[in-house]
């Protein structure tokens, strides 16, 4: 049995704060078991385990993940607006004062 210790962080923000926790956990540890683990589930009980989105140094990973030294877990929000849909509204206000440029 494996009773080495590794070093990892936990990243969560939100737009008025942001969490970074560093912990250790058992070689081997899931990135879900990590979570976990942290106690972030305590402080911030929106965050849902099962439907949460995480990510290792920003790309995307699932729960079953073994963790590795160093590595840092980030928990995602869901979007509040979709992208598209913001940079076509934006797009169009920009045409719409551009029609309306004054005299020159």
């Amino acid at each position: 049995m494996n009773t080495e210790n590794i070093d990892i962080e936990l990243v969560y923000a939100l737009p008025h704060e942001q969490a970074l926790l560093k912990f250790k956990v058992p070689a081997g540890t899931t990135l879900g078991d990590a979570v976990r683990l942290s106690g972030i589930l305590d402080k911030y009980p929106e965050i849902d385990p099962e439907k949460a989105k995480y990510g290792i140094f920003g790309k995307l990973s699932k729960a079953d993940v073994v963790m590795r030294e160093r590595d840092r877990i980030e928990i995602y929000r869901p979007l509040i607006a979709d992208p598209k849909e913001v940079r076509r509204k934006r797009a169009e206000e920009g045409k719409v004062m551009k029609k309306g440029g004054g005299d020159a």
